[in-house]
């Protein structure tokens, strides 16, 4: 039985001297894997498809349910080369690939997933800044991960005017009347409660130009990485990588 589905590389692995593993989420079916027999052959007419980011439509054999499928044919869409030719803005993609894949289960059909992560590659291809890019990525699979924090209000009494901290371990914002009862609280600046709530609430296809200042990112760094270690139990390989070449391009 021939089925095709849309999808986005999120991961590759070789099998074998000629073969590769490849796991897509895909629009139709959530996250699936497949067998790319000979891709790793430089004649092989699976092998532009089966690399990292790419965005195409695959033609495979297999029936639904669990398990990995036999890839027939493909045909790319999209190689978002500017992406795969700048290795920052290839660590960053690798990592919300990753954060995908380790977030959703697989052949849980999930569209507005796939739209989202296909609106952030674009987005990042088009030159938009890809720190602000995953910082707004995390922010939007808190959902996803069932841990999404209150964003609207204060996380104690409710009060949705004044200062505002983040509290980790209150799963939100906090007041300044309620400080005291966070003595451990993250001390943000307004711009980063203001920026907390429009990454999480703004639609992608309306983003226009965001420059933020480099503490400004330092903040939603440490808000979303305090706030993700805390809480979704997920260790990311990709994120030493993405350290790694944020202190090469910073330093």
């Amino acid at each position: 039985m021939m089925n095709k589905v849309e999808g986005i590389v999120l991961r590759t692995v070789d099998y074998g001297e000629s073969h590769i593993i490849v796991h897509l989420l895909t629009k139709e079916a959530g996250r699936m894997a497949f067998m790319a027999r000979g891709a790793k052959k430089p004649k092989s007419q699976l092998a532009s498809s089966a690399q990292l980011f790419i965005h195409g439509t695959y033609l495979y054999k297999g029936s639904g349910g669990k398990g990995i499928k036999t890839l027939i044919q493909a045909e790319v869409e999209q190689s978002f080369r500017s992406i795969r030719s700048d290795i920052l803005k290839t660590a960053y993609a690798t990592y919300m690939m990753e954060l995908m894949e380790k977030l959703i289960d697989e052949n849980s059909s999930n569209p507005a997933l796939f739209r989202l992560l296909h609106e952030m590659l674009l987005r990042m291809e088009e030159g938009k800044d890809p720190e602000v890019l995953v910082r707004m990525f995390d922010l939007k699979m808190t959902d996803v991960a069932g841990i999404r924090p209150e964003l609207d209000a204060c996380t104690s009494c409710g009060r949705t005017e004044g200062t505002f901290h983040f509290s980790v371990s209150g799963a939100g914002f906090l007041c300044d009347q309620c400080f005291h009862k966070d003595p451990y609280r993250l001390r943000i600046s307004k711009k980063t409660v203001q920026l907390l709530r429009t990454l999480y609430y703004v639609d992608l296809r309306r983003l226009g130009s965001i420059e933020l200042k480099q503490e400004t990112k330092q903040e939603l760094k440490w808000v979303l990485e305090s706030y993700y270690d805390t809480y979704s139990g997920v260790f990311l390989k990709s994120k030493r990588f993405l350290e790694q070449m944020e202190r090469l391009n910073f330093d």
